[in-house]
């Protein structure tokens, strides 16, 4: 796995498959696509910057790299993805091959331009929408942290305020003199036009009879953009004694009812207003949401409360009233904001809404109150932090007279508005209140400057290039379509496909995409015909704009190989070791040989990346396919794989082994059958879409983490060290430490607990004990500095309540139903599903029929 790892320290990239199958068919039955996991703006400490312009390959329009063919004497380049000859200018006159330039040298196989002549006139662009139907105490938790946030702004940054509730308030920051607004109605979307005319745009100047108004450039004067968009420098006070002025809705909402919140077309008149002021420029927009939008073009559910909250079940059976209109407005929205350049984030939190219980079900609440409460409610997953959010799930089916209400997190429409933020490659945070530190420390990360921080960019347009015999069928990620078709476009479409050029309008150091590739050779000969063809090439070219405003372009050129052929310059030393494993001797009938070819696929096979490509899948498929049962496509995917790549005799399971490279990848599709991204039970589809959103912008190494979360055991007996994801990892004596990336878990065993609780860390003669307790916390704390959005921190005690944040994510090794009681000190799983061990068991029986 170390090669692998050196290979993305060098360009960003991993990839399931790092020697490629050499045909259409030979791709098909490998299962999982040839693909690769890319992150265009990777921190590279090393990396050159260029002060000069790319040269380009006047055919194919590549980027000159490492893997060209140069002729010093004649001073001409060879392009490795279309042989064309070019000439190289009159200013690489002196090259030669003791004079390099630094875009020729073998390890700069990853670059970037830093053109000094293009830069963005205008600066970031901040615009911030903020929504005021909740409850006092939770908008000022959001003030203090929206002003904190601006204190950390660039100075010369731009800065706008809108803010909404029944009616939506465009805030005039250069009005200095008192506080200007100006009003829209909720129920109507407004466009950029009403933009223009109701808010005094040309008051001063005649306004342009043809063209589009659009900007500094097209006729808009720069003191009327600078009345709503002012550097952070000038507008602090103004908009700190906004924020300080900022008061609850005051329209009354009846018991009955939910808030009149008009969140799409608060949404609308910021995308119309910076479509009108600075249109192709760097601008987010920050939304800070904290209820479901319940007025305009777009509503997510009634005001009335008798309307049941959408669920998973709704959409699944097709019940759901608002849903599709309201996604259909947001497709639009991020068409336009595409369109601009400029990117939506969402921070969503909510505590308000409600479920209503049937009083002929009230002995049945008892019940499950009591059932609750004796074994925690397993079987029903996570939960929240303060209730057991299992029990809402069973009692949100009624739907009969009202008499009690319960609370029910997480409610604001991120299902909706998944298409917007993910196609601009906007940032999202779902916490369950604006005080938590979830969403506090999660802000902050966007705007400090340090190691950790975020490296937020701009307006970026993403290409890609590649040998003959590759094509591409689209990308999973934060990015949408610019439909450059061409003759690289596949057929087949996956993501957002039919093009070889992408808008990625918002994007960071962590940003990474999934490219999935598609072999268009008929016949496997093809591939070892000639020399040449035995090593492929791809490229990819991501033009941004840097944090600084000037415009960069990073190339990054790849070297693989086809199967069977010569090794490459980069991916050469797969084959490694792997000639050792151990086959069949060739005279038994019925066991399986693996020929040179598998044994080149195997090697070449990063199973961490491969996980991670078919999570991006599956959660594709759930979202776009109907009547897609993905529990049944990844069982069914993951016998293919076995049945092909591992070793054994005929209708002999016990005869079965797997190449050290596949071995873990059954326990990878193992956790990602129970993950979150699979599994929808007692999450809500908001949860859910956050979910799926933020594994899509991940790269392999935090993927993985979600898909199967990390587990570090912590003892008397020894330092910190891995432990296996098993409930047998449980011991009344020891601290756990579970990572899953969205939660972090510090679980003490009950005699620990008993310790601490008896304070014997605070005994001179117990400090071993005292560092025992701190080290799982140093370590939560690194997680959680580095991590965005800032993971939930959550410190629980064996047969605790909140133990089944832990217990939820375990291999159920040891259950209710089991014949062995557990260890002493150990713990058992309230759960029916099946243990990791049975899993493998059935995955081999049929791996070998």
């Amino acid at each position: 796995m170390a090669e692998f790892l050196d290979l993305e320290l060098q360009d960003g990239v991993r990839m399931p498959w790092n020697v490629f199958p050499g045909s259409k068919q030979e791709s098909t039955s490998c299962v999982v696509p040839v693909s690769a996991i890319y992150t265009p703006l990777k921190s590279f400490p090393n990396m050159p910057v260029l002060p000069y312009p790319p040269l380009r390959c006047r055919t194919c329009r590549s980027v000159l790299n490492p893997f060209s063919i140069v002729d010093f004497m004649a001073k001409i380049w060879i392009c490795p993805f279309c042989f064309q000859r070019n000439h190289f200018p009159p200013h690489y006159a002196s090259i030669s091959e003791d004079n390099l330039p630094a875009e020729l040298f073998p390890q700069y196989t990853t670059i970037e331009y830093e053109s000094p002549i293009e830069k963005s006139s205008v600066p970031p662009v901040f615009l911030f929408v903020v929504d005021t139907c909740m409850i006092e105490e939770e908008l000022g938790f959001l003030k203090s942290a929206l002003s904190q946030a601006i204190d950390l702004l660039p100075d010369n940054s731009l800065v706008g305020l809108i803010t909404f509730g029944t009616y939506v308030h465009v805030h005039e920051l250069g009005f200095g003199q008192i506080s200007k607004t100006y009003v829209f109605k909720g129920s109507k979307e407004i466009s950029k036009d009403q933009i223009l005319e109701q808010m005094s745009f040309f008051a001063t100047k005649p306004k342009p009879s043809t063209g589009v108004i659009a900007g500094a450039r097209d006729g808009l004067s720069a003191e009327s953009i600078a009345r709503f968009l002012l550097p952070a420098s000038e507008c602090e006070f103004t908009l700190s004694s906004v924020l300080e002025e900022l008061q609850k809705d005051p329209w009354a909402v009846p018991t009955d009812q939910r808030a009149t919140r008009c969140t799409s077309t608060a949404l609308s008149a910021a995308a119309s207003l910076l479509g009108a002021c600075v249109p192709g420029s760097g601008g987010r927009i920050m939304a800070f949401i904290g209820g479901p939008s319940t007025e305009g073009p777009c509503v997510i559910v009634s005001k009335n409360l008798s309307e049941p909250i959408r669920s998973h079940k709704d959409l699944d059976k097709d019940s759901v009233s608002h849903y599709h209109k309201a996604v259909k407005f947001y497709e639009g929205l991020s068409k336009q904001l595409v369109n601009q350049g400029h990117v939506l984030d969402l921070f969503a939190c909510a505590l308000d809404q409600v479920i209503s219980l049937s009083l002929s079900l009230f002995p049945l609440y008892i019940f499950c109150v009591v059932f609750v409460s004796v074994s925690w409610f397993i079987m029903l997953g996570e939960g929240s932090d303060d209730d057991d959010s299992g029990l809402i799930h069973i009692l949100s089916e009624v739907e009969n007279s009202t008499i009690f209400q319960f609370h029910l997190h997480n409610f604001v429409g991120v299902a909706e508005l998944k298409i917007a933020v993910e196609r601009t490659g906007g940032l999202v945070v779902l916490a369950e209140s604006f005080g938590h530190s979830v969403f506090k420390d999660s802000l902050k990360h966007v705007f400090q400057s340090s190691d950790n921080d975020l490296g937020l960019s701009f307006n970026g347009i993403f290409e890609v290039n590649c040998s003959k015999d590759i094509k591409f069928q689209g990308i999973i990620g934060p990015c949408a379509s610019l439909e450059k078709k061409g003759p690289l476009c596949s057929e087949t479409i996956i993501g957002q496909g039919n093009t070889s050029a992408w808008k990625m309008c918002g994007l960071d150091k962590a940003t990474s995409l999934c490219l999935v590739f598609e072999i268009a050779k008929k016949d496997s000969s093809d591939a070892v015909g000639q020399p040449t063809s035995n090593q492929l090439y791809l490229q990819f070219l991501t033009y941004y704009q840097h944090g600084s405003g000037q415009m960069r372009l990073r190339a990054t050129t790849l070297s693989r190989r086809w199967v069977s052929g010569p090794g490459s310059i980069q991916a050469s030393f797969f084959l490694v070791g792997v000639r050792g494993w151990g086959l069949a001797g060739e005279g038994d009938e019925d066991t399986k040989i693996l020929g040179d070819e598998f044994t080149d696929l195997i090697a070449g096979f990063d199973q961490e990346a491969a996980a991670v490509v078919m999570a991006r899948l599956v959660s594709f498929k759930i979202e776009t396919e109907a009547e897609f049962d993905p529990i049944r496509w990844l069982d069914t995917s993951l016998i293919r794989i076995c049945s092909r790549f591992g070793d054994y005799q005929k209708d002999s399971p016990s005869s079965f082994s797997l190449s050290p490279r596949f071995s873990i990848f059954p326990q990878f599709m193992f956790n990602l059958r129970r993950s979150q991204f699979v599994q929808v039970f007692n999450n809500s589809p908001d949860e859910t879409a956050y979910f799926r959103m933020i594994l899509n912008r991940e790269n392999v190494a935090n993927s993985v983490v979600m898909i199967q979360p990390s587990l570090i055991s912590y003892s008397f007996h020894s330092g910190p060290e891995p432990a296996l994801l098993d409930v047998a990892a449980i011991a009344a004596d020891r601290i756990l430490l579970l990572d899953t990336y969205f939660t972090v878990v510090i679980f003490h065993g009950a005699t620990i607990a008993q310790w601490r609780n008896a304070g014997y860390q605070n005994q001179a003669e117990h400090e071993v004990f005292a560092q025992l307790l701190r080290a799982p916390h140093d370590d939560s704390d690194a997680i959680i500095k580095e991590r965005f959005p800032v993971p939930r921190l959550v410190i629980c005690d064996q047969h605790g309540s909140q133990a089944r944040f832990l217990l939820a994510k375990l291999n159920p090794s040891t259950t209710y139903n089991s014949d062995a009681p557990p260890p002493l000190g150990g713990d058992i799983i309230f759960t029916d599903d099946v243990s990791f061990e049975v899993f493998l068991d059935h995955l081999q029986r049929l791996a070998v029929q």
